[in-house]
């Protein structure tokens, strides 16, 4: 599926300007950092809500996920393209394992560095700057501070060190629900109305009926964002209660 088998939405009103996204990752910036100190040696070897990973593996993605988007913004203020990673998925597979085996206070002290310098590289880019091609999905600077604020987000939560999805601010959760649209399936159609918000909208044919999900703007982003909402969801067809709809791949 994609965005145009989606019909106009209230959430596509909640565009943020490339200020405010780097703002808020900021913000996100600023809370991580203040859930590192606290984890012990055993903490991070605890399970993450990702499977198979603990949260030292989620703790060294963010690490290295964070340097990769730096690196799109430094090189492309340069007005050079160059690879998030070096060795692309293999080498940031591997880079996850290796940077998993560390002890909390050296993970830490990985992680703090490197979101210094994803804040400094984000600092950086001027008003005039935000549409300069970078190679991360052939987008641009706006583009890829967005999937950094979305990578941040998620990912602390999904460490499981205090932050969770029915966290998030309201503005990512509008973001996910217009970025994740891909993820739902073409039949049936399908309607997200938030139980605590302005939000509704219906993604696939117009006049077919649809299975409906309501719930709090948060647990509707974490389902479609594929993690646990907080909350169970209301989902019916025909006033019928069903089981959510399987969702698509990620975009």
């Amino acid at each position: 599926m994609t965005d145009a088998h989606a019909q106009p939405a209230e959430a596509d009103t909640h565009v943020l300007p490339a200020e405010a996204v780097r703002a808020a990752t900021e913000t996100g910036r600023e809370r991580l950092r203040a859930l590192l100190p606290a984890l012990t040696d055993d903490e991070v070897r605890e399970p993450s809500e990702l499977p198979g990973w603990t949260r030292a593996h989620v703790l060294s993605h963010i690490e290295g996920v964070a340097l990769a988007l730096a690196r799109q913004a430094r090189y492309a203020l340069r007005g050079e393209l160059t690879e998030p990673y070096d060795g692309g998925r293999p080498a940031r597979a591997a880079a996850i394992e290796a940077g998993a085996v560390r002890g909390a206070a050296a993970l830490g002290d990985a992680v703090r560095a490197a979101l210094s310098e994803a804040s400094a590289a984000w600092a950086a880019v001027g008003p005039a700057d935000w549409r300069r091609p970078v190679k991360h999905r052939n987008g641009d600077l706006r583009s890829a501070l967005l999937a950094w604020w979305r990578e941040l987000e998620i990912h602390t939560a999904d460490a499981r060190i205090g932050h969770a999805p029915r966290d998030w601010p309201r503005e990512l959760c509008h973001h996910l629900l217009d970025h994740l649209s891909p993820r739902v399936p073409e039949d049936p159609p399908l309607v997200l109305t938030s139980t605590d918000d302005t939000f509704s909208r219906r993604y696939g044919a117009a006049d077919a009926p649809a299975v409906t999900v309501s719930g709090p703007l948060t647990d509707l982003a974490a389902w479609l964002a594929g993690r646990t909402p907080h909350h169970p969801l209301d989902c019916r067809r025909s006033g019928r209660t069903i089981p959510p709809p399987e969702l698509l791949a990620w975009p």
